[in-house]
């Protein structure tokens, strides 16, 4: 299996739960995503982008990453460009890092909804700025590794059918939950938490180690 490591230019904290993730992936570099290569300690094996946003120091100091340069008029961003070409290398599952925060709120709407449609067509695809990480669910059971009392939410693109959540300090039945709706917001992890959908897309929103208690039960 080939992952692949995408580096986005949003908000990047490294943890042990971060590194672990990452161990072992090919890594390419959008635009300004090359400033995490540092702190993570590695180096890309392709840096892309219309290179609009990436400092002249970044730009010397790897100097010897393979580049594709795109002009800024271009019908994609960088980070869907650094996407498809990981799915064009091989990638069978793709870890988006720096995926959120950063000064633009579109950029992030953008990479959730970008990895939901993938999950769709069968990819896997997971969002992380090790603070926060994401992953879109599926119609059936999806079974996730967070310790005990982590903070999540599940965030819906559309009404959700057939909503089950197990393993939670707010567990859920086979629920509808319309568009637009706060019902899924602040859950704690509680034991295995698993969650099962009918029909809909969505992505379970985590911050693991936000362990303080919920500020809404949620239900």
């Amino acid at each position: 299996m080939a992952k692949f490591l995408i580096l986005l230019g949003g908000d990047l904290t490294v943890t042990p739960r971060l590194l672990q993730q990452i161990e072992g992936a090919r890594i390419l570099a959008a635009d300004s995503g090359m400033r995490h290569a540092a702190a993570l300690h590695v180096t890309p094996e392709l840096w892309l982008g219309d290179f609009d946003s990436s400092a002249t120091m970044l730009a010397d100091h790897y100097q010897h990453v393979e580049r594709q340069v795109f002009p800024a008029a271009k019908n994609m961003t960088d980070g869907e460009l650094a996407l498809h070409e990981a799915y064009a290398r091989g990638a069978d599952e793709v870890i988006l890092a720096g995926a959120f925060g950063g000064e633009r709120t579109d950029h992030t709407f953008l990479h959730l909804a970008m990895a939901t449609a993938q999950a769709a067509a069968g990819k896997r695809i997971f969002l992380t700025s090790g603070h926060e990480e994401a992953t879109p669910l599926t119609s059936g059971a999806t079974v996730f590794d967070l310790p005990d009392g982590a903070l999540f939410s599940i965030l819906g693109f559309d009404t959700l059918t057939g909503l089950s959540i197990s393993g939670a300090q707010w567990p859920l039945n086979d629920v509808c939950v319309p568009f637009g709706s706060s019902l899924t917001l602040s859950n704690r992890v509680k034991g295995e938490l698993t969650v099962t959908l009918s029909s809909g897309a969505a992505v379970l929103l985590a911050s693991p180690d936000d362990r303080s208690g919920a500020d809404q039960a949620g239900v």
